[in-house]
């Protein structure tokens, strides 16, 4: 079969990072693409249909917020559910939440532009739909971390949710790249194309998930083996591909204890990746105003639609250069990647924030984007391999909520700081960035402790 033959080139390519089959690793990656492209898409058309609609920008923001607040909550919920559920039902849920979420976004919004309803109402349909990829999209990156976790050897997870990891940093290439060609003016539906394509997109992927991937739902509820199994390739018990570590057998013989964010092995990685990951988010939220400032484009917002989206995908072919190039070529460690992509990132925005043209500022944000680049799969590799195989469902769980916790009020603070003053702005980042340094640096564990198979 397919899955389980040999690389011919005797080497590892990264879709053979892990110990998972290689076409079962697209699979997997490709339900994280297609959601990252969705919703990168959807930004994109955002602003033209806000202005459309004669809605404040701070409103649109808003509605984000409030699907990010419900990420935070419900990703650890689903990530446990997982355990006891089995991955592959908890991305097909995150999936099936992703499809409703867009197609009833885009008809409020469909009947906001064409009059059927106030701009208002359209917007608060909008929301109310959007907190549906809150609460039920929630489910899909959990699992899929957790899928591949335990089911990848521990000298190579930091590639391989890497390479997981990329998948966003592609989406946001594809999203806004094909967006415009998903307007579909002959048939109607105007800027709230993107959403229904996307859609249906979602629904492709769905019906392949539930075709290709192995089913792994626990059969025997008292022995409660899919916590361990399931994060992997099909999740059953008989699957020779997902070793446990020889210390972590007990786990199997019952559920384990709730991990917290206190927990003495999570906090550090909990600190670098909530600091992190609000400085991230910051720069994402000034990033386009600076172009305008700079630029000079604040009277004229529709020329900078062409600057900004230059910048942004400068940021997104860093961060793919970070996790498809150097992770790999330089065998990165979870603590090594941590702290060189920090680092990086806060020399990055130091640059963006002196620079004055076009050329510099999109260097500067693709320098702090490849630092980030490294940054994130670091720590999320460090929050899995600091716990057991029975555990990686809540780390994961842990680690998508760290995420929609930076998207909650990181980037209006960091665009308000930042319309008081550039340096306001700028300099929070920075202090963030060393604050995450410092800590990293003195509480991070080892890489060669970290990664060392347990016999």
């Amino acid at each position: 079969m397919a899955d389980t033959e040999p690389d011919p080139s005797g080497t590892a390519s990264p879709a053979r990072a892990s110990a998972i089959p290689a076409s079962r690793m697209a699979l997997l990656f490709t339900v994280m693409l297609v959601t990252a492209a969705g919703n990168t898409a959807m930004q994109s058309v955002m602003p033209s249909i806000g202005t459309a609609l004669g809605v404040a920008d701070v409103w649109i923001s808003l509605a984000y917020s409030w699907s990010a607040l419900l990420w935070v909550v419900c990703a650890p919920l689903w990530a446990r559910r997982s355990d006891k559920r089995g991955r592959k039902a908890m991305m097909a849920l995150g999936l099936v939440g992703f499809i409703i979420s867009m197609l009833l976004c885009g008809l409020a919004l469909f009947a906001g532009l064409t009059g059927w309803i106030s701009a208002f109402w359209a917007l608060l349909a909008f929301a109310a739909a959007r907190s549906l990829y809150g609460g039920f999209g929630s489910a899909a990156p959990p699992a899929v971390q957790a899928y591949v976790a335990s089911r990848t050897p521990r000298a190579q997870r930091t590639q391989a949710l890497s390479l997981i990891a990329s998948s966003f940093g592609l989406g946001t290439v594809i999203g806004p790249v094909l967006a415009p060609l998903m307007v579909l003016p002959f048939l109607g539906l105007g800027l709230t194309g993107p959403f229904i394509c996307y859609a249906v997109i979602g629904g492709v992927a769905l019906v392949t998930l539930r075709l290709r991937l192995p089913n792994d739902e626990p059969q025997f509820a008292a022995r409660g083996q899919a916590a361990p199994y399931s994060s992997a390739s099909s999740g059953a018990p008989s699957d020779p591909q997902g070793q446990l570590d020889a210390d972590e057998d007990g786990a199997l013989d019952s559920e384990p204890p709730r991990l917290s964010w206190l927990d003495p092995r999570l906090r550090p990685w909990v600190f670098a990746g909530f600091f992190g990951g609000h400085a991230q988010a910051m720069v994402l939220g000034i990033s386009g105003f600076l172009v305008l400032d700079r630029l000079g484009l604040r009277d004229t917002p529709s020329e900078g639609a062409g600057p900004v989206a230059l910048v942004l995908s400068f940021g997104a072919a860093a961060t793919l250069l970070a996790q498809w190039g150097l992770i790999p070529r330089f065998d990165l460690g979870p603590r090594a990647a941590t702290l060189w992509g920090i680092a990086t990132a806060a020399l990055g925005t130091v640059l963006l924030a002196v620079a004055g043209d076009l050329h510099l500022i999109a260097l500067g944000y693709a320098i702090a984007s490849l630092g980030f680049g490294l940054f994130r799969p670091g720590t999320t590799a460090g929050t899995s391999l600091a716990v057991t195989r029975a555990e990686q469902g809540q780390a994961s769980g842990i680690v998508a909520s760290l995420a929609g916790a930076s998207y909650i009020y990181a980037p209006a603070l960091g665009v308000w700081l930042y319309g008081h003053s550039d340096w306001l702005g700028f300099g929070l980042i920075v202090a963030l960035c060393a604050a995450v340094l410092v800590h990293g640096w003195k509480g991070l564990q080892a890489d060669q402790e970290l990664t060392r198979e347990r016999v």
